[in-house]
């Protein structure tokens, strides 16, 4: 009983009258507390807390839909510490559930399904994209298609000849990878004994595998990819600095009037031996005009870049659209050929830090700016009802 008493006069001294509440939604860790990147948490919390909210981390197991006070994690600064506490039902719910596998387990799914039907709750980015979902979605939409590499289902030996007759560079890519693991290419030389050239992604290096044939190409495929759901895309030909390819990585975000928004746009070069830009990958992080420049010259690097900026918010659009979801943020790879022509690879609902400081610190106020504009919506409408 006394310990009920010292938690609900920790929830009077840790909420102020009238504000907002944000949970950021996880799952529980094995070891007893919560799986997830405690230190983007942190910033989300401190970042929340200087707007005026109270912030606190919830996993799915402590999300009771019917109650009024809730089993939470908030965050002390001083000495850097988490403590479990009671704490409001949340005004919006914020998922950074971390692994694609924590999402998918049922008890999950079924949790966030209750989430996204419940009149009580504001939850946005219920779940992480599919990429073959992705180019499904962008293929309905003429002002996105021209965007897409010809992309297929890498579903059978005959399937992959065909493409490579039309294309004799390719991407593949796992349905549901993340951070370029799990990237591989193929390139045909026609000429040479051992024609079909596997291009593996591994650590921060790759390594090559020359096959005689389409079927032995086919068996070194099937045993990488251990079975999972892959896609097969056309290899763009990238513009590069040095022999090194990079792409450009946009973070758009909805704002504080619920409309989509570039935050910011970086660069990413590939590694001397890597087939992906991704830092965990061997990939640097650069400044997108200055390699484009390197590439073109400036009139057209600032064209190139304001064409990318507005590529990524009618991508995110369409996606948002043709996905039926709520959406708040996404980061996409948007890539450059030799002859200037914009192409579409990758968007990521959950993601990753921008190491750019003007980028990160915008895009940790936009959360709360997007929650509080769904919150006020929510409030308008419950009057309105009413």
């Amino acid at each position: 009983m006394n310990s009920l008493i010292q938690d609900e006069r920790q929830v009077k001294e840790t909420t102020r009258p009238g504000a907002l509440v944000l949970a950021i939604l996880t799952v529980d860790d094995p070891a007893g507390d919560f799986r997830g990147n405690r230190a983007n948490f942190a910033d989300l919390i401190r970042t929340g807390q200087s707007l005026g909210f109270l912030v606190y981390v919830l996993t799915v197991k402590n999300l009771h839909l019917h109650r009024k006070m809730l089993r939470g994690y908030v965050y002390h600064k001083d000495p850097s510490s988490w403590q479990k506490q009671l704490v409001p039902f949340p005004d919006i719910i914020y998922n950074r559930i971390p692994l694609r596998e924590d999402e998918v387990q049922p008890a999950v799914r079924q949790k966030i399904n209750a989430c996204r039907r419940h009149s009580r709750v504001i939850l946005f980015n219920p779940s992480f994209f599919n990429k073959w979902d992705l180019f499904e979605w962008l293929r309905r939409s003429k002002t996105t298609r021209p965007f897409i590499p010809t992309t297929r289902r890498l579903m059978t030996v005959s399937g992959l000849g065909k493409l490579m007759r039309k294309h004799n560079y390719l991407y593949l890519k796992p349905e549901s990878g993340k951070a370029g693991k799990g990237i591989m290419t193929v390139k045909v030389h026609g000429e040479k004994s051992l024609p079909y050239r596997l291009k593996i992604q591994e650590n921060k290096t790759s390594s090559t595998y020359s096959c005689s044939s389409l079927q032995k190409l086919w068996t070194r495929i099937q045993k990488q990819s251990g079975g999972e759901a892959y896609i097969a895309q056309q290899g763009i030909q990238l513009a590069s600095v040095n022999e090194r390819r990079f792409d450009l990585r946009a973070l758009v975000q909805k704002n504080r009037r619920g409309y989509w928004e570039l935050t910011g746009m970086g660069a990413r070069l590939a590694g001397a031996t890597s087939i992906t830009t991704h830092v965990p990958r061997g990939g640097r992080i650069e400044d997108p005009e200055k390699l484009l420049t390197y590439s073109f010259n400036s009139e057209q690097a600032h064209k190139l870049l304001q064409k990318a900026k507005l590529a990524a918010l009618t991508i995110a659009r369409q996606i948002e659209r043709a996905s039926g979801q709520r959406l708040g943020e996404m980061s996409m790879d948007l890539g450059v050929d030799s002859n200037g022509n914009l192409w579409f690879f990758e968007a990521n609902s959950k993601p990753m830090k921008f190491d750019e400081p003007h980028i990160r610190q915008k895009s940790l106020e936009r959360i709360f700016q997007y929650g509080a504009f769904l919150a006020r919506k929510k409030k308008s409408q419950q009057a309105g009802g009413a």
